[in-house]
């Protein structure tokens, strides 16, 4: 059976590998997000003092021997900004992994719609190919009356077998497409016939701010969102480091000399005389900045791709009305025309064969622009983040 677009981005959603990238890439973050909530381990110390000396220290006659448990207490927030730093990077990879999808949409239903249109191209090939076939009894019975010559025999074939060339190339060219597509979907090679869809449905699209406005929402550029959250987080941190953490100890201790017990606390804090981690946090400060560019920069690529796609959509239209207004409709009146009286001998095979040549380049280029319109409308789509509602509706 044919294949469908919605089947064809249903297969690529559940078989395509940078989806899986992705998924690994958030479980990632997720692990780095449960690590930074973890406190710091106790520690456990062993000391044996006035031991293995000599005299009254020879042996363990005089040893002191003492157990301790010590533990880091972080100070200031550390370990809040820290879990908000991994939080940030999730939410970005959560995000990166929705504008995967998102492209992965796009380029699926760009090389279905290229694959639809590879077959089309292939069929109005069969089609002029069936048109030259039926000019050959009309060009034998005029060689036979003597108003035509081996020139216009030899000047049919070559028409015919440009044709046919084409058609060859036409048919490499679905194939290779047939393989693009099959590629987005896990496949190494394709396993259905042919695609299924109507080409030809056109309609006018919405209007351009309203697609600029749908922009914000691409995962693209929320990304960043999460992104600036992180560094914010990152630079907090940063700035904290300078905050003083206490390690608190408490532990018992035996005198062998005299049998006695006896219990040891103790508390250590740095002193943050020479290092205040200046450094880092100018570091997390320019990052915090480059970042606020990086979307800012997203934000103009996204919007010129965007423009491109309106503007190439809107010319698609204004020629495929031409096409079909006019020049196709003229294209073939004027071909039937001369069709008609080349087998009564008012026409010469010249002016038939031109008559030809501007149906056949009417009919392949009208293929072309529907492929440029579903193309420019996948292509918005995929940055838009929703499906393009154009007036009147489409079906790739």
């Amino acid at each position: 059976a044919a294949l469908t677009l919605p089947q064809a981005l249903h297969r690529a959603l559940g078989a395509n590998a940078r989806l899986v990238a992705a998924d690994r890439e958030i479980g990632m973050a997720d692990g780095r997000r449960t690590q930074a909530r973890a406190i710091p381990n106790p520690q456990a110390e062993f000391e044996l003092d006035n031991a293995l000396g000599s005299r009254d220290y020879r042996g363990l006659r005089s040893a002191e021997t003492t157990l301790q448990l010590s533990q880091l207490i972080e100070l200031g927030g550390k370990r809040n900004a820290r879990v908000a730093a991994a939080t940030g990077e999730y939410d970005s990879a959560r995000w990166q992994r929705a504008a995967v999808r998102l492209e992965l949409l796009s380029e699926t239903a760009i090389a279905f719609v290229n694959v639809l249109g590879a077959q089309r191209r292939v069929q109005v090939l069969n089609g002029q190919i069936a048109v030259l076939d039926r000019l050959s009894p009309l060009l034998q019975r005029r060689l036979e009356a003597g108003a035509s010559g081996p020139a216009d025999t030899a000047r049919t074939q070559v028409t015919i077998d440009l044709t046919r060339i084409e058609r060859i190339r036409a048919n490499a060219a679905l194939a290779s497409n047939r393989r693009d597509l099959a590629a987005l979907m896990g496949l190494d090679v394709p396993n259905f016939a042919g695609v299924s869809g109507d080409l030809s449905r056109v309609a006018r699209p919405p209007a351009f701010q309203s697609v600029l406005q749908a922009i914000e929402n691409n995962p693209q550029l929320m990304r960043w969102t999460a992104v600036r959250a992180q560094r914010d987080a990152e630079l907090l941190s940063a700035r904290l480091k300078a905050v003083p953490d206490v390690q608190a100890s408490v532990g018992w201790r035996h005198f062998r000399d005299t049998r006695d017990n006896a219990v040891r606390f103790g508390v250590s804090i740095p002193i943050p005389v020479w290092d205040r981690n200046k450094g880092a946090i100018r570091e997390v400060q320019e990052a915090i900045g480059k970042t606020e560019a990086e979307r800012a920069i997203a934000k103009l690529t996204l919007t010129a791709t965007v423009g491109r796609a309106y503007d190439a959509l809107n010319g698609a239209l204004q020629e495929i009305d031409l096409l079909r207004r006019s020049v196709i409709p003229n294209a073939r009146k004027a071909f039937q025309a001369v069709e008609d009286g080349y087998g009564q001998g008012r026409f010469t095979l010249l002016e038939l064969l031109d008559a030809y040549k501007a149906l056949a380049e009417a009919e392949l280029r009208e293929v072309e622009v529907l492929v440029t319109f579903h193309t420019a409308v996948a292509t918005i789509e995929g940055l838009t983040g929703s499906p393009f509602t154009l007036a009147g509706g489409r079906t790739p």
